[in-house]
């Protein structure tokens, strides 16, 4: 099973992490991410929920119940120990260099991020690329079609409980639509036929 990094960009869209997270629980790869990480995503979802009119009380405690129950579903995700190697690789924004120690540290594979111009590839240790989210998608969807439509089901099964109902193509339509997963989606869809 291949390790992927995810970075804060592509945890904060809701139905988007939602996905990424939903494959990893179907065994279709192996997620990381560091402290600092989970701790950017918790304010950044605050901020969210309270921009959406949100109590910021409420705000902040759904934002710490979701990075808690990502803790404990995944109580394996956290790199640690990457604090020796922040600062060591020259990138444009030096506010993320604990991304690619952290993603080192846990032996990722790759860096999935909304800010490629960030991790130029000439900066990133061997092994190691920086690719968008369309592109992980495509790719994790690949390895294994009916996994990723058995994670789409069961976020079609949770929708009802946190707002309203939606189907599972109605979540493909909206991978596809809002988050540019077309290449992935269509081969959920081939698995929606099937």
């Amino acid at each position: 099973m291949f390790i992927a990094f995810l970075d804060t960009s592509v945890l904060w869209p809701s139905l988007q992490r939602n996905f990424l997270l939903s494959l990893a629980i179907e065994h279709v790869y192996r997620p990381v991410w560091s402290a600092a990480i989970l701790a950017e995503l918790e304010h950044h979802e605050a901020l969210k929920l309270h921009n959406r009119g949100t109590p910021v009380n409420e705000a902040q405690a759904r934002a710490a119940r979701l990075v808690a129950q990502m803790r404990t579903a995944f109580s394996d995700a956290e790199a640690i120990g990457w604090e020796p190697l922040e600062g060591s690789y020259g990138l444009p924004d030096p506010n993320d260099e604990h991304v690619v120690a952290a993603a080192q540290i846990a032996g990722a594979g790759v860096i999935v991020t909304a800010n490629l111009k960030d991790f130029p590839a000439k900066l990133l240790p061997d092994g190691i690329a920086a690719i968008p989210v369309t592109e992980f998608a495509r790719d994790a969807v690949s390895l294994s079609p009916a996994q990723s439509f058995a994670a789409i089901t069961q976020i079609a099964k949770r929708s009802g409980k946190t707002g309203p109902q939606q189907s599972e193509l109605d979540i493909v339509e909206v991978l596809e639509q809002r988050y540019g997963m077309t290449e992935a989606m269509a081969m959920v869809r081939a698995e929606l036929t099937t």
